[in-house]
């Protein structure tokens, strides 16, 4: 099978970084998120080759102290529903190569149980921190790790750094440019589920 036609469907993929190896790989790509797509009410295709789920982490958020709105795990948890549903009826329908849903480590482990792989994005070459939990069916990535210096841990502990720069991807806040997966991760990603 020609990667054309291998469908990767990437529920609440926002600015589509982790599907994007595969998009340049020339696997068929579907970026399932809003104002365009909504997860709760999509209908996947019959023949799906891999899955990416990413569902808004601000419910389950450790660093979300200081919120407007009251924690409302309901809420959070219709979008991991919506999310696990498709990726049940795209298994029931056929075999997958691979699914995998992420979210930074936090109170959705509550509700998932024990992630199958955690890592940070220094893990795989990018210099900062973010504790990010995945769930799933998929091959490990290999590791690549980054040293941090002195300096990058403190600026992590605080929450502080300047994040790297992401072509083609915008985002003037720190809390979207935090929330688009780490591109070392998302290539070695890629590298272990083709």
């Amino acid at each position: 099978m020609l990667n054309k036609d291998k469908i990767i469907i990437d529920l609440c993929g926002g600015s589509g970084a982790w599907s994007k190896p595969y998009k340049d790989a020339g696997y068929d790509v579907w970026n399932i998120t809003l104002p365009d797509y909504n997860v709760r009410t999509y209908k996947p295709p019959d023949y799906v080759y891999g899955i990416l789920a990413a569902p808004v982490c601000t419910m389950f958020s450790l660093a979300r102290t200081r919120a407007k709105i009251p924690r409302d795990f309901r809420q959070g948890m219709e979008l991991v529903i919506s999310c696990l549903n498709i990726i049940w009826e795209c298994r029931y329908k056929n075999k997958l190569a691979f699914w995998s849903l992420e979210n930074p480590m936090g109170y959705l482990r509550q509700f998932l149980g024990k992630p199958a792989f955690t890592f940070d994005p220094c893990d795989f070459g990018d210099p900062y921190t973010k504790k990010t939990d995945l769930w799933g069916y998929f091959n490990e990535p290999k590791k690549k790790p980054y040293n941090l210096t002195n300096k990058e841990k403190a600026l992590c502990t605080v929450n502080n750094r300047k994040l790297p720069s992401i072509p083609d991807i915008t985002g003037s806040k720190q809390a979207d440019r935090r929330a688009i997966t780490p591109l070392g991760f998302a290539r070695a990603f890629y590298k272990a589920n083709k």
